[in-house]
């Protein structure tokens, strides 16, 4: 009866247990080789791939002003089928994401297969928003000194190719901003 009750609470535990990845490890023990299981949790997270859509998937830019390059990739999810951004921190501390379904920087988009034209913004240019509140293009005449933008760092340029439509996206003060380009 207790080896009944002992089987039924461990199949209880292993059907509860969350995913688990083994890994196996050799380690030298007293002149024999010993085989060593250490388990790590595996969450179930989406798959991310580097999007095939896009003919320039992937650029190096300095976004953070470390004299290290980061990466930035064009990504797609599996799970929703939707694009996006992937930067990896030239100090290899931090990764962010863009898109794939989550909106990108409150500007009205949650994925960016419309970028025909992925690039590095090149630092020390001047950018600024070409487009008011209504939507109206405004010409270089139009815009203030005041509201141009002088990138301290790269940033990463995004643009349609038939539409015309696209930005920068670039980091200040450690926050990501936009800057509306057509």
């Amino acid at each position: 009866m207790k080896i009944r009750i002992l089987i039924v609470i461990i199949l209880v535990f292993i059907s509860c247990k969350k995913e688990v990845k083994e890994e196996s490890e050799k380690v030298q023990n007293k002149g024999y080789n010993t085989l060593v299981k250490r388990e790590t949790k595996v969450k179930n997270i989406d798959t991310i791939e580097t999007s095939k859509k896009h003919k320039t998937n992937k650029i190096l830019c300095d976004l953070d002003g470390d004299n290290l390059n980061e990466i930035v990739e064009i990504v797609r999810s599996t799970k929703n089928g939707k694009s996006g951004l992937r930067i990896i921190f030239g100090n290899g501390n931090r990764t962010d994401y863009f898109g794939m379904g989550n909106n990108i920087l409150e500007q009205g988009f949650d994925e960016i297969d419309w970028a025909g034209i992925f690039e590095k913004a090149p630092k020390n240019e001047i950018y600024w928003n070409n487009v008011n509140k209504d939507g109206e293009l405004l010409s270089e005449e139009e815009i203030k000194e005041v509201d141009k933008i002088k990138l301290l760092n790269d940033g990463i340029y995004m643009h349609a190719k038939e539409s015309c439509g696209g930005g920068i996206i670039y980091l200040k003060n450690g926050k990501y901003e936009w800057i509306q380009q057509e």
